[in-house]
């Protein structure tokens, strides 16, 4: 631990301690060292438990902390949990910025469990509640959206957001604008794909170069697995099988001691099949292995979804299962955190999808399909 967090956590500055210990945590993350990260979030818990029944300012900032790493890990539920918790010890427990960073948090769940409606919502919502402090913003809202609308297919919208923000390929790069840039050479590669043409491709797979050697320069090593594995798939676009396990066992090497996860799973088919491919051969098999049996994509009713003329989405399935309990609709939206909005929502694409037109015949359908 610093001296100066524990001088802090002696001299009774408890608070400026858990805030001490969040900036620490900042740069772990951007390290890499997601487990040195989640000790420090684990020991501000610690300190902020005895103080009961005291709530110290700052204390749900390190359950929001800790829910981001969980959410890497894969770890969705004990995540969610953790942000629970974080909404339930209310804003005078957290910093300026817990309102904001609490719903960015939520918004990669989301994102991960294949809600992308949810996701933007609530990337929305932290943009309004959003406070700037002493620290650059590194991963601005906009990227973030950005991020979900390629998920979403919207390559337009994101390349949208590249010109209003002036980015350019060949720009000079720092820590500042890094997870810009890397936005940036994502929607080149997606409007490649959507094209169906090399230049975009080429432009990405160099900006992705240089920003691999400034990340390793920098020692961001979260940031170098991130590029690693854009460039993994770069590669698997041109055929070159090769040249993408080369960058990805890389990626797979530095990711098994730290335990990510998302970062891999996020990139969906393309990246399960490259990972198909590390799991027969080479110095990490064992932990391509271990990724795919940790992708839902590949559990036993994806296969029995195929038979629908949509899958429903991990969220879908969620709001699904609870359809079959005695909860009411607003019962289950404040269980999955969401508005009602969005969830009857979901339950109307979840009759679509079923071909039904009602809750109980939506239970039934789904029984019948083993879901």
């Amino acid at each position: 631990m610093p001296a100066h967090l524990a001088s802090l956590e002696h001299a009774g500055h408890l608070s400026d301690a858990l805030g001490l210990a969040l900036g620490l945590a900042d740069v772990l993350i951007a390290q890499g060292r997601l487990r040195g990260a989640m000790g420090t979030y684990g020991r501000g818990l610690k300190v902020a438990a005895g103080q009961a029944p005291l709530v110290l300012r700052g204390t749900a900032d390190m359950h929001v902390g800790m829910s981001e790493l969980l959410c890497e890990r894969n770890d969705l539920g004990a995540a969610l949990q953790h942000l629970a918790t974080s909404t339930e010890l209310g804003e005078h427990a957290g910093l300026p910025q817990n309102a904001y960073r609490s719903r960015v948090a939520l918004a990669r769940m989301r994102q991960a469990q294949g809600d992308l409606a949810s996701a933007e919502d609530l990337l929305d919502e932290a943009e309004r509640v959003y406070t700037g402090d002493y620290s650059p913003d590194v991963r601005p809202i906009a990227a973030l959206r950005a991020r979900v609308h390629l998920a979403q297919g919207k390559v337009g919208d994101a390349l949208a957001w590249a010109h209003e923000r002036h980015l350019s390929p060949t720009d000079a790069l720092s820590y500042v604008h890094e997870f810009e840039h890397i936005t940036l050479a994502r929607a080149l590669l997606a409007r490649d794909a959507a094209a169906r043409a090399d230049g975009p491709r080429y432009e990405a797979t160099r900006l992705l170069e240089r920003l691999l050697a400034a990340a390793k320069e920098g020692q961001r090593t979260g940031r170098v697995i991130e590029i690693m594995v854009l460039l993994a798939l770069a590669h698997q676009a041109r055929a070159d099988v090769p040249a993408a396990l080369a960058s990805l066992e890389p990626a797979l090497t530095l990711a098994e001691p730290e335990g990510y996860v998302r970062v891999f799973l996020d990139e969906g088919l393309p990246m399960t099949t490259l990972l198909r491919a590390a799991a027969q051969h080479g110095p990490a098999r064992d932990y391509a292995r271990h990724l795919l049996a940790s992708d839902s994509s590949t559990a036993p009713n994806t296969q029995v979804q195929r038979g629908l003329v949509e899958p429903l989405s991990e969220r879908e399935l969620q709001v699904l299962r609870l359809l079959r309990t005695d909860l009411s609709g607003p019962d289950i939206a404040r269980e999955l955190f969401v508005s009602l909005n969005t969830m009857r929502t979901h339950t109307k694409n979840i009759y679509v999808k079923l071909g039904v037109n009602n809750r109980r015949a939506a239970v039934s359908r789904a029984e019948e399909l083993d879901l």
